[in-house]
């Protein structure tokens, strides 16, 4: 009897030690890329690693902090070199190295990328934008976007932030800006389809003179082959073909009189 009444105090203290356990939850655990913060009486203790950590109740807490890639797209608003107004989004991926952790989280918190990465971004856009004209932001725009990059980089880089990839989305200019660079366009297409036509004009011509100089060169050659002795020599042979067409027959004239048939001079 003394023994079933220890087995339920032993029971009920256990009991009791498990509600205690889930109460209070001495532990945290830490997901995969994440890192917990461990604060006692709100200073930093500690930063913990991936898994199961144990806490102090009701005077340690946890904050978990993430480590992961992230993606950051904002739109920046710039003035180019020319004075045009740009409008650009630019997406960044970013992270944070593990060793700056407590540093960043005592600094600026969790929120770090509102606080620290946009305006970074901002200020790097204005930055390398200005030292363009609106006309090189569209058609240097990877040696632009490399740029900026850079620039954010080291800027980021004093607070252990890493940048992983970085691009320009797009550039957006005013209205009247993108019908002049329209009106350019079509004015380079025009003054390209003149270019062209005179070019083919001028072959043209060219091929007719070379052609009339060829035709006229032939005759001349022509010209200077011709003598009286090939003359009298294309006569012969043209008397000859008709003689030898001849069939014997006279041709028929009215009157006494004889056909002339002229012969052959000796």
């Amino acid at each position: 009897m003394n023994t079933g009444n220890q087995f339920l105090r032993y029971l009920v203290v256990l009991i009791f030690l498990g509600i205690l356990f889930i109460l209070f939850k001495p532990f945290a655990i830490i997901q995969p890329g994440y890192r917990g913060i461990v604060l006692q009486l709100g200073s930093i203790k500690r930063v913990a690693g991936e898994g199961i950590t144990f806490i102090v109740p009701m005077i340690q807490n946890v904050i978990h902090f993430d480590i992961r890639i992230k993606k950051l797209e904002t739109r920046a608003s710039a003035a180019s070199k020319d004075l045009q107004t740009v409008e650009s989004v630019i997406a960044v991926n970013y992270h944070v190295t593990e060793n700056v952790v407590s540093d960043i989280y005592k600094k600026v918190g969790v929120n770090y990328s509102e606080t620290l990465i946009s305006p970074a971004v901002q200020e790097c856009v204005k930055a390398i934008t200005a030292k363009y004209t609106a006309e090189e932001l569209i058609t240097k725009r990877r040696q632009v976007s490399d740029e900026i990059s850079e620039l954010l980089t080291s800027r980021l880089k004093i607070y252990g932030i890493i940048i992983d990839a970085f691009s320009v989305v797009n550039f957006d200019f005013s209205q009247k800006f993108n019908a002049a660079v329209e009106e350019k366009l079509a004015a380079e297409q025009q003054a390209l389809k003149a270019q062209r036509d005179l070019e083919r004009i001028k072959i043209e011509a060219e091929q007719k003179v070379a052609q009339a100089q060829a035709e006229a060169e032939a005759l001349r050659i022509q010209r200077q082959q011709v003598t009286n002795e090939l003359l009298r020599l294309r006569e012969i042979e043209v008397q000859m073909k008709a003689v030898e067409k001849w069939n014997g027959i006279l041709p028929t004239v009215t009157g006494n009189a004889m056909p002339f048939i002229q012969l052959p001079r000796q």
